[in-house]
């Protein structure tokens, strides 16, 4: 009886951190404890170990056994250390060679019967415990497809805790080792993404969303109900180009946090799309919890579309709390554990009806609702929101003629527009730290090469003189007039691209 080490991985947001297990088998009452600020899923991992143990035919000693996790200070949230808790234990007792397994990481939940089961979040544990220099990682035979997605390790998967020791008695004695079979997957066809063919008419709406989708722009949806909206907000992550594959680990490892990941060949390369319910809370929103804080839609839209249907809806806290997410591009949660970064670089998408009973707009005379009412509705979307909105356009209801036309264009059409546009930006912007129009500073517009002449500003000189535009929203529409330039093939925007974009920004009314 001694000391047995190995290691794991823990999750603190998205990021992990490697974890050393430590377990000392020594003489006196049977007892197993397990310390270093261990979750209570983490703190019942002795009687899953115990049974596990059991049921594959190798015992824990009935002695004083004391597992440490190291950093102590460091919270351990999940049942993912049992594989870990379990292997140092044997390596302990003399069931395991304790040098074989000291500098393997271990991640996975034990079955009472010993099986080895998937946890969430393996994809960040693995790309954690690669960058802290491991090169061996055991993990259950349901996760081996997510491991493998990252570079620089060698996966191990392992279906049963008696396989795994089996295996490291072989590998003890210089036999052969082969890994486990895995099953195949049932992978399901990939849905193709709704065409922008199917909305009828709204030829503003279809603009404002393919410009936003060329400069990564916020957009703002005003409109009765069945006019487009949702169809609108639904077809704009077809017009965005796949993701990097920097990009895509990130959005691979937020859906594997959040147990969203299907079946799959690889990296998530779609663009997410979330569409939270209006009732939705603070922290499904922004992110929280009380023991594991986990991340919320903003973050699950990370590099995509967060979509907010009948915004005015929504808690009045909850819209105010985008405010910062919206500038910064990441949120941190404050709790007593401490302060968690999440990352959350989205495009925002608000739909709204005019009134609460949707026929303001153009049909006063089937409006319902007093002008108290409608005040009061308006007022739910507040100004600092709205002003951080790029794109700000009403959808009106369609006319009989529209729905007899010819279909507007498709989507592929609209996409090669918008990649030939952002492969525009992207050459402009090469040398700094973004790649979108919608990114762009504003002092970097307002001054050096890409200041336009007060010729070409001149209606947005004016807007800002009589108190139509902030300052913030002077630097949206410069924004907005480089992504119609490209659009248009042009070199730099001219007076009617400033214009255009003007008044694309014209903050409609809820009620008419």
């Amino acid at each position: 009886m001694g000391l047995g080490r190995t290691r794991s991985v823990g999750l603190r947001g998205v990021e992990g951190f490697l974890v050393e297990v430590e377990s000392d088998v020594a003489p006196g009452l049977p007892a197993f404890t397990v310390s270093g600020r261990a979750d209570a899923a983490c703190a019942q991992a002795p009687d899953r170990v115990r049974a596990a143990a059991s049921n594959s035919r190798h015992p824990v000693p009935q002695r004083r056994i004391t597992v440490n996790l190291s950093p102590a200070s460091v919270l351990k949230v999940g049942s993912g250390f049992d594989l870990a808790i379990v292997v140092a234990t044997l390596a302990a007792a003399g069931e395991i060679p304790a040098g074989v397994v000291e500098e393997v990481v271990h991640i996975g939940e034990l079955g009472l019967d010993g099986s080895v089961r998937p946890v969430r979040g393996l994809v960040p544990l693995v790309v954690a415990a690669a960058k802290a220099g491991a090169r061996h990682v055991v993990v259950p035979v349901g996760n081996a497809k997510e491991a493998r997605l990252v570079a620089g390790v060698q996966v191990h998967p392992v279906a049963w805790l008696e396989e795994l020791v089996a295996r490291y008695r072989t590998l003890a004695h210089g036999g052969p080792v082969s890994d486990v079979p895995e099953p195949d997957a049932l992978s399901e066809p990939e849905r193709p993404a709704p065409d922008l063919a199917d909305v009828v008419g709204q030829a503003e709406g279809r603009l404002a969303v393919e410009i936003a989708a060329a400069g990564a722009h916020h957009l703002y949806l005003v409109g009765p109900p069945g006019a487009g909206k949702s169809m609108l907000a639904e077809r704009l992550p077809g017009l965005l180009p796949e993701l990097d594959d920097h990009q895509a680990m990130e959005v691979t490892a937020i859906a594997s946090i959040l147990g969203t990941l299907a079946s799959f060949d690889g990296l998530c390369r779609r663009p997410p799309f979330v569409a939270p319910h209006h009732g939705a809370s603070m922290p499904a929103i922004i992110g929280g919890g009380s023991g594991h804080v986990l991340p919320g839609a903003v973050t699950a839209a990370h590099h995509g579309v967060l979509f907010l249907d009948e915004a005015p809806e929504f808690r009045p806290g909850v819209m105010q709390a985008l405010r910062q997410p919206i500038e910064s591009g990441h949120v941190v949660v404050a709790r007593a554990i401490g302060n968690i970064r999440f990352p959350c670089e989205f495009q925002l998408v608000l739909a709204a009806n005019p009134c609460p009973c949707g026929m303001g707009s153009g049909k006063a005379s089937s409006c319902s609702c007093t002008p108290i009412q409608q005040r009061r509705y308006s007022g739910r979307l507040s100004g600092p929101i709205l002003d951080r909105i790029d794109i700000q356009v009403h959808v009106p209801a369609p006319s009989r003629a529209a729905l007899l036309g010819e279909p507007g264009e498709s989507s592929e059409v609209v996409r090669a527009r918008v990649f030939q546009a952002r492969a525009t930006a992207s050459l402009r912007w090469d040398a700094r730290p973004y790649a979108v129009n919608g990114r762009v500073p504003g002092p970097v517009l307002r001054s050096g090469p890409f200041r336009l002449g007060p010729t070409r500003t001149v209606d947005l000189d004016r807007a800002i003189d009589r108190g139509l535009l902030s300052l913030r929203g002077y630097d949206r529409c410069l924004r907005l007039a480089w992504t119609i330039a490209d659009l248009a093939g042009r070199t730099s925007p001219t007076r009617d691209d400033v214009g255009l974009a003007l008044s694309l920004r014209h903050q409609p009314a809820l009620a008419a």
